[in-house]
């Protein structure tokens, strides 16, 4: 019997394995009704509910977590205050800033112990205590050398004393330790790169050789100056983002979490792979107030992978599928990662703008990942949950609607021009305002200040690494490494823009194997950016380029964090699960290369030239999938899956260029055409086939 003349009715299915046409067909094996359950949420408990559930006695224990809380407490509350009333002389805001990131830092990640307030049982236990001691008395020491009289500490730049070397060299030791912790090792390790070359390029060779920098300017670049250490990178983590990581963590105190994955589950749980599908809208939800991917995959994986593994997708795949899902929370406006801020005030434009360019690219990712699931739902015979026992979505949407108004507030305000710091604020506000129309959502005051400390040490790491990304910055300013280091860029690529795209891409991916998506885009942009602009790159594109490559890191072995998170819950090998998460999130790495020469989807030109390059880029990235799955209801036989992997290159292309002497929508037009004929094919040849 020809394939034409088979049938198949929606409740039959192939045997796992075995979804190959022609193949003899089984009955389902999979359960469909596989019932809806959401695991209690579980929060690791900070300084302040450590302290209100310690004994009831003064002791050496109780003295650090009051410290610690009132460290992360008090800084939170400082944050709001500068909200509102405005931020005091720049210096002094940020120095108050890093002080108390610093010491947080030690206290979070102390030397020799697990914890802060474990017990001093050896040696080297109290050695560590020690040592966290004179770090965190170091650091308070160099904030009260340089705020005791700040005007005085400005007018000795250029004529800077030697205290001043010595504080100067001692917040730098403090930073790099800091930074060792908090971040790893690979970053120090960059750091120290740049600050040797600066004291000593004479002894380096190449592009690296020049004259070496004083240590008197490299103070005064570094510390005593806004070019270093206090540069833009802890301007905009100090002024805007802290505010919005405090935002997302209030929103998660008030089960927002449960919230969106409800609403996901109720909206997709029913459909072909819905569980995978309800990963991906669950993280997206979830993206919109956390930046951090592995913090997405441990929120939202926790239920999800179990899930789709119950339903019948691959383990690996189902943990490749959330650290992707997750990963793209830090793309998806209006709360992306720390680096979007610092993207705007890089190119100088509002923080609005980013959020509206980086819509689109968020889009396409969100739309790869649901056309992969769907696809490998129907190859591997993929249960689905029974609608009867999903929550209701319009029941869901009743109980949390209110929590999405305060999202709302947020972006209309930055909409409105208010500064992202007011705009965060006023979030706040309605957020806490509205938490209490349900008792379910209502903040106490404990809930309040425990999220205003989960905030502020939820921005630890990020605060860190964009102080030690401010030293790199600094020494290639003052070395002058960046103009020599664009121009070389630019010679090895010959100009062409394909080979130095493909440069940056490398060289940020391989500072994400060690560092963090922020301090990637920091390095890649003082580096190799300004060539990439130089070749003629629309500024905005050659910037979200590097961020998405930073983000990029994330999911591509070998050091892949949000798919190890992922591995690590659903029990699968980590390089495996990174390897299938690079051809899940595939759109991740064409998105960039696709907005580079055609940016007007990052709404850059007129606006129907951005909707027709959308549409042709949401068509070329489903033909993609199609032909990376090799699937389309069936297996498809080699030709017709090569058909649609050139006709996916065609659609891709952007509409506008000239390409071989040609406009380049002229193979825009074949690859749609080309992708229809085999579309046509198969549909004729699987008459009758349904899911």
């Amino acid at each position: 019997m020809g394939l034409a003349s088979k049938k198949f009715s929606r409740g039959q299915t192939w045997q796992r394995g075995k979804c190959m046409w022609g193949s003899k067909m089984v009955e389902k094996v999979l359960p469909r009704d596989v019932p809806f359950s959401l695991p209690e949420e579980k929060r690791l408990p900070g300084f302040l509910e450590r302290l209100l559930v310690a004994p009831r006695q003064f002791g050496p224990v109780q003295l650090v977590l009051i410290f610690g809380s009132l460290i992360s407490v008090g800084l939170g509350l400082y944050h709001i205050y500068v909200a509102v009333f405005g931020p005091p002389e720049g210096r002094s805001f940020r120095s108050v800033h890093l002080t108390g990131m610093l010491t947080l830092a030690i206290m979070m990640y102390p030397l020799m112990r697990s914890s802060v307030t474990a017990p001093l049982k050896t040696a080297s236990h109290f050695l560590g205590a020690f040592i966290d001691l004179i770090i965190i008395c170091a650091v308070f020491f160099v904030q009260i050398w340089t705020l005791w009289d700040i005007d005085a500490f400005h007018m000795r730049y250029g004529n800077k004393e030697l205290p001043d070397l010595i504080v100067g060299g001692i917040l730098i030791l403090c930073i790099l330790e800091a930074t060792r912790r908090a971040v790893g090792w690979a970053m120090v390790a960059i750091t120290s790169f740049f600050i040797i070359h600066t004291l000593y390029a004479n002894y380096f060779f190449g592009l690296f050789y020049g004259p070496p920098v004083r240590f008197g300017k490299f103070i005064d670049t570094l510390f005593m100056s806004s070019d270093g250490i206090f540069g833009i990178p802890l301007y905009v983590c100090a002024t805007y983002i802290t505010l919005f990581i405090i935002f997302g963590a209030l929103l998660i105190r008030t089960n927002a979490g449960r919230f969106f994955i409800e609403l996901a589950v109720s909206l997709t749980g029913h459909r072909v792979g819905g569980p995978a599908k309800a990963a991906a809208v669950a993280s997206g939800f979830m993206g919109t107030v956390s930046g951090s991917a592995v913090a997405n995959v441990v929120t939202t994986g926790s239920f999800t992978i179990p899930l789709m593994s119950k339903v019948g997708y691959r383990p690996k795949f189902a943990a490749a599928v959330e650290a992707c899902a997750s990963s793209g929370g830090q793309i998806t406006p209006p709360i992306m990662g720390a680096a979007a801020f610092i993207i705007a005030e890089f190119i100088g434009v509002p923080y609005t703008e980013i959020i509206i360019a980086a819509a689109i690219p968020a889009i396409l990712y969100f739309a790869t990942i649901y056309f992969m699931v769907h696809l490998e739902a129907e190859k591997e015979g993929v249960g689905r949950l029974s609608k009867e026992n999903l929550p209701d979505f319009f029941e869901v949407f009743k109980r949390g609607w209110y929590l999405l108004l305060a999202l709302a507030v947020l972006v209309v305000m930055l909409l409105w021009g208010y500064t992202p710091m007011r705009a965060a604020f006023f979030g706040i506000v309605a957020l806490i305002g509205l938490s209490f129309i349900r008792a379910e959502t209502r903040l106490s005051p404990v809930d309040i200040l425990s999220a205003l400390e989960s905030g502020i040490r939820a921005t630890v790491a990020v605060s860190i690494a964009c102080a030690c990304a401010g030293l790199i910055i600094g020494s290639v300013f003052v070395s002058g490494l960046g103009l020599k280091f664009t121009q070389s860029v630019i010679e090895i690529s010959g100009g062409n823009l394909l080979i130095l795209l493909s440069l940056t891409g490398v060289a940020a991916i391989i500072l994400g194997m060690g560092i963090t998506t922020t301090a990637v885009y920091i390095t890649v942009a003082a580096l190799i950016v300004p060539a990439v602009i130089k070749a003629g790159v629309e500024p905005i594109a050659a910037h979200m380029f590097a961020f998405y490559f930073g983000v990029v890191s994330t999911i591509t072995p070998p050091v892949a964090l949000a798919s190890f998170a992922a591995a690590a819950i659903a029990k699968t090998p980590p390089m495996a699960t990174a390897v299938e998460s690079t051809r899940v999130g595939i759109a991740k790495y064409l998105a960039p290369l696709i907005f580079v020469y055609n940016p007007s989807l990052l709404f850059v030109g007129p606006l129907w030239l951005t909707m027709i390059s959308a549409i042709q880029a949401l068509l070329g990235l489903w033909v993609l999938s199609l032909a990376m799955e090799g699937w389309y209801r069936g297996r498809l036989p080699m030709l017709q899956r090569f058909g649609f992997l050139l006709g996916a290159i065609g659609l891709l292309l952007p509409p506008n260029i000239m390409l071989v002497g040609m406009p380049s929508y002229y193979f825009c037009l074949a690859g749609l055409a080309l992708s229809s004929v085999f579309f046509m094919q198969r549909r004729i040849q699987t008459v009758g086939y349904s899911v």
